[in-house]
Parts: structure tokens; sequence; C-alpha cells
């Protein structure tokens, strides 16, 4: 089961583009003193539905740990930044099969776009997240196609937790933010 992909891929499969958007579900992300974060998301009505805890190594790659409401480890991700700050995300399942990559780079006004790819390579889509002044980003998910999928706005509270909302313009979807 593909749960690990990013958001888009649990998106792609709308092909509405114009549609109202609904609320599908909320993530917030803790940090620890060592710099581990520890995301929990919850559906639109405010149960728990899995977490993601990430470490980051000596050489900074990001390893994060995906688990369903009950615990089991569903998939990983890996997460590497290469000499100009492109970043490659690598998706696998539980059982460490790939499902899917997400490529990353930051262009001169400091958005950031991302393109995904199924476990064959081909395109499932992009996203672009830009960063208002006070430090609140807003993430627009589009298809293979080009069509707006949905979106994530995310603000950090006073401790330095970070909150997102995500919104889906398909109603039968579950969006993670992974």
């Amino acid at each position: 089961m593909k749960k690990v992909l990013m958001i888009l891929v649990a998106i792609a499969l709308a092909a509405t583009a114009n549609a109202q958007y609904y609320n599908v579900g909320t993530s917030t992300t803790t940090t620890d003193y060592f710099g581990n974060q520890t995301t929990t998301h919850r559906n639109q009505y405010g149960q728990t539905t899995g977490t993601s805890t990430s470490s980051t190594d000596y050489f900074g790659n990001r390893t994060t740990t995906h688990r369903d409401q009950y615990g089991n480890t569903i998939g990983t991700s890996t997460t590497s930044t290469d000499y100009f700050g492109n970043t490659t995300t690598t998706h696998r399942d539980q059982y460490g099969n790939t499902t899917g990559t997400a490529r990353s780079n930051t262009d001169y006004f400091g958005n950031t776009n991302t393109t995904y790819s199924d476990s064959y390579g081909r395109s499932t889509g992009t996203s672009t997240r830009s960063t208002d002044y006070f430090g609140n980003t807003t993430t627009t998910y589009r298809n293979q196609y080009g069509q707006t999928q949905g979106s994530s706005t995310s603000s950090y509270d006073y401790f330095g937790n970070r909150n997102t909302q995500q919104r889906s313009n398909n109603t039968n979807t579950s969006i993670w933010t992974w």
C-alpha cells in the first residue's frame, strides 16, 4: 500500500480542477531539544490518523518513520541534500520497497518547487511552496496534468510548534503531510 507517498500522491487521483476546497485534516509538528521532530496527523474530525517522527544524522540526511493510528510502521522517508541545496526524498513502504520520490529546489524568490514521481519514475505531480513575511507557508499541489488538487497552509505558534491545515477539492481524499 502506498500510504507513505507525499501529499500529492494521495490527491493526484482527483481530477477536478476548480472545485471548492474541503478541510481534510491537520498536522501538528513539535521539535525536541535535539532537533528531532514529531508530527501528529489528524483527520477533519480531530481523530489521530498517524504520526511521523524525523531525525537528522551527522551528514544532514533526514530519516522519517511513518506510523498509523495504532503505532504500526507503514513506511519511511529518507531526505538528502546536495551541494546546491536541492533535496531528494525517497519513500519506502513497511517492507522497504521504494514507492516514490520527491525532488525539490528553491528558486531565486525563495519558493520551493517539488516534482513527485512514482516507483517507476513517472511524474505524478508538482507542488509549489511560498513563505510570507511572517514565516507562514502556503503550498499548492497539482497533478501530472497541472490541475490544482489541494493546498496546505502552515504557521508556527508561540512555542515553535508548526500547525498545518490541509485542504482538498476531493471530499473523499485524505491528505497527510509526509
